[in-house]
């Protein structure tokens, strides 16, 4: 599974770093599935091997502007380059109703049907031949969302002793048991898939959250989780500062969290503004990392703008460096 972010600051946007957006996809990029779309996401898109062309899914955790008002201009940009294929958007109603009066009011359509599904359905759960998707309710001023991103239909190894065992010789019906298909013999025998193949390793899969002031929401879908991405506005020493109403998670916050869980793999995004980037930059974005290290003995990375990663067939953590 390879993520990139396409955003990494929090309510506006600084000179090194976009709001928020995330670029995933099971293996290469085709298809692959956003999370969040803030103003500028398409321009980032341009730095980058993801194509609207090949979008199969936008995942929104919230109503919020820094999460939402890229997606006008993005699936506009889209039609105008011809796509066709339908496009499932999983978001509160309030953006379907913000995207409707943004193509009225502009003279605008879309040469492509879009599918809107309701995040904060009970029931939710979303899926293709690739992912399953869940979702786990935050805390934030708003309603707001963490996705989980399970792999589905893992490769699966053929049984070969227990099929010649049986009698049942190579040949396309091979194929097909390892595809995960049943399959009738000529004698009218069924052969399960289940039964004569096996998936050799753990499906891998990957939390996404929106904005949230309590990590400790994220406890259960943590387990069996190997990466949980997760924002760290602030210092707690800022956040002390600012006081609760923005309803935000410091660095150290999470950092505690992501320890008591025993999570392998933390990434931080979704940095205040105030935090520069620079070495000689006053704050500077390091003493957020340096803050969840004081408390997480995982796999720790910040999240810049355009780092990509991988998470392995063996369930470990790199960045991928840029082509």
């Amino acid at each position: 599974m390879d993520f990139t972010f396409l955003g990494t600051s929090a309510g506006t946007p600084t000179r090194s770093r976009n709001v928020s957006g995330l670029a995933l996809s099971r293996s290469g990029h085709k298809p692959w599935y956003l999370v969040d779309c803030g103003e500028g996401t398409q321009h980032q898109l341009l730095r980058v091997h993801y194509s609207v062309m090949q979008l199969r899914a936008i995942f929104i955790t919230h109503i919020h502007g820094d999460h939402t008002f890229g997606l006008p201009g993005l699936l506009t940009s889209a039609s105008m380059l011809g796509r066709t294929e339908p496009l499932d958007i999983i978001t509160p109603a309030q953006v379907e109703r913000f995207i409707n009066a943004v193509l009225e009011n502009s003279d605008s359509s879309l040469s492509y049907p879009l599918n809107f599904i309701d995040s904060e359905a009970p029931d939710f759960h979303w899926q293709d031949e690739h992912l399953g998707v869940t979702n786990v309710a935050l805390s934030h001023r708003v309603p707001c969302r963490a996705y989980v991103f399970t792999e589905r239909n893992l490769e699966r190894q053929l049984l070969v002793d227990k099929l010649r065992e049986d009698g049942i010789n190579a040949g396309p019906g091979w194929g097909e048991l390892q595809k995960g298909h049943d399959v009738t013999l000529a004698d009218g025998r069924v052969l399960r898939s289940e039964d004569y193949t096996h998936i050799p390793r753990v499906a891998r899969r990957l939390i996404v959250a929106g904005d949230n002031d309590d990590p400790g929401l994220l406890a259960d879908a943590c387990t069996g989780s190997h990466v949980l991405v997760h924002e760290a506005t602030y210092t707690q020493e800022v956040a002390d500062r600012v006081g609760p109403w923005p309803q935000h998670s410091s660095a150290q916050q999470v950092a505690r969290f992501a320890q008591q869980v025993h999570l392998p793999n933390l990434v931080l995004t979704h940095f205040s503004s105030r935090y520069q980037s620079r070495p000689e930059g006053t704050p500077n974005i390091n003493q957020l990392a340096a803050e969840a290290m004081q408390h997480y003995q995982g796999q720790l990375f910040l999240a810049r703008d355009f780092d990509s990663y991988r998470l392995e067939k063996d369930l470990s953590l790199s960045r991928i460096l840029a082509d």
